[in-house]
């Protein structure tokens, strides 16, 4: 399966290459990360790790997830004839918790570091962008905007027509209108992973990537090599 692991974006910084290069990086804390579940094909359906980053306190977290990674003991559970009991990881509530698609030889308890990492050249990173709320065509689209001369009246940052007309009588899927700009999931693919940083569990991201700082994110190894 692809390597991947967890984490917060820091921030950015540069960093400069042994040629002397300066290049721009994104600084990532990345794990530990618990392992929670391993998925089967013969249980679930597909093969697949989850993993937990950053512990939740156990006030915040509410009894499912308190119940997700360790066992409570309570008159009210009802063990299910011929169900199979789930091994619980023994760890605290987490915050951010994301699964990794494919076969694996990790074991429910166990934890993945930046070392997990270590060879691989380029990784895909996806985070949530920053939620910008409701912007103008302009904004959102980089719209030219209509002309600043004769006729064009207090609507100079307006998107003008949207090209309908008696055929088809309606506007397009898809049309670029003003709504709602940013607070999506993107995914910034073949970052080059220029250092890691073990002791203290940093990944160094050539390029941005998108979210605030104190952002979760998710790197994974790259298939675009």
């Amino acid at each position: 399966m692809p390597r991947g692991i967890l984490g917060r974006k820091v921030g950015m910084t540069q960093v400069y290459l042994e040629d002397g290069t300066a290049v721009p990086v994104t600084v990532i804390q990345a794990g530990p990360c618990n392992v929670l579940q391993v998925r089967t094909q013969e249980r679930d359906g597909y093969d697949a790790v989850q993993l937990g980053f950053e512990d939740k306190p156990r006030r915040l977290a509410s009894r499912s997830e308190r119940g997700h990674v360790a066992k409570l003991d309570s008159k009210r559970q009802k063990a299910r004839a011929g169900a199979e009991t789930v091994e619980k990881a023994g760890c605290e509530p987490q915050r951010f918790v994301r699964e990794f698609r494919g076969e694996t030889d990790l074991t429910v308890g166990t934890q993945v570091t930046v070392a997990g990492l270590d060879g691989v050249a380029a990784v895909d990173v996806t985070s949530i962008s920053k939620g910008r709320g409701f912007a103008g065509v302009m904004k959102r689209h980089n719209f030219q905007g209509q002309r600043a001369s004769h006729g064009v009246k207090k609507v100079h940052r307006h998107a003008g027509g949207t090209g309908c007309s008696a055929s088809p009588s309606r506007v397009f899927k898809g049309t670029r209108m003003a709504g709602q700009f940013g607070n999506t999931q993107i995914t910034m693919r073949n970052l080059q992973l220029v250092r890691i940083d073990e002791e203290n569990n940093l990944l160094l991201v050539r390029g941005s990537v998108p979210g605030p700082c104190g952002g979760f994110v998710t790197i994974r190894e790259t298939n675009r090599l």
